[in-house]
């Protein structure tokens, strides 16, 4: 298992050993011992969630849940790729408000360990894309929370081509802007 680390503390890049043949390849895709080992321990896994999104620029995001239901999220890809995103929201980090991304392909069998204390979201880069992700708390629509996508304040620099809007829900097109939204944010 290779892992990257980045100047935001928390979230981890994680790509497994694929282990090849003439049959094909044998993985194991998640480990929690190996993981554990890396420095990514204490999130218990509850929950598996898969998403299908057809056309590409699909952006889902920016989400996150409130404590008590805060979630961790491991995310890998399926088929095609991703620009995955994670935004610090611990208020008491010197990185708040800051962001980093990540291309996850499944190509490149590479994963996105997104700690909770950050708001999460990505952007399909190809039509028929299937992500796959383990979050640490179940799904409360009481503590439900997103951002809006393009804040100025982010500055999140979205592969989009020029003049393209990205394919969204409603909950997402009507985020408030992180500024607005700070009260809620993790200590």
């Amino acid at each position: 298992m290779h892992v990257r680390r980045f100047e935001i503390e928390g979230p981890v890049e994680i790509t497994p050993q694929r282990h090849f043949d003439d049959r094909g390849y044998f993985c194991e895709t998640f480990n929690q011992a190996r993981l554990a080992a890396a420095g990514i321990s204490g999130p218990v896994w509850l929950q598996d969630n898969q998403s299908f999104s057809k056309p590409a620029n699909t952006l889902r995001g920016l989400h996150f849940q409130l404590p008590p239901f805060a979630q961790a999220k491991l995310v890998r890809v399926l088929k095609g790729s991703i620009f995955d995103v994670a935004v610090d929201i611990r208020k008491s980090s010197p990185s708040f408000g800051q962001w980093i991304a990540v291309k996850l392909t499944a190509e490149d069998f590479n994963q996105f360990y997104v700690p909770a204390g950050f708001a999460h979201g990505f952007l399909t880069l190809e039509p028929d894309v299937e992500v796959f992700y383990k979050v640490s708390a179940s799904y409360s629509k009481q503590h439900d929370r997103s951002i809006r996508w393009d804040d100025s304040d982010l500055r999140i620099s979205w592969p989009l081509a020029s003049l393209v809007d990205p394919v969204l829900s409603e909950k997402d097109a009507s985020a408030p802007y992180f500024s607005s939204a700070h009260a809620t944010y993790f200590e």
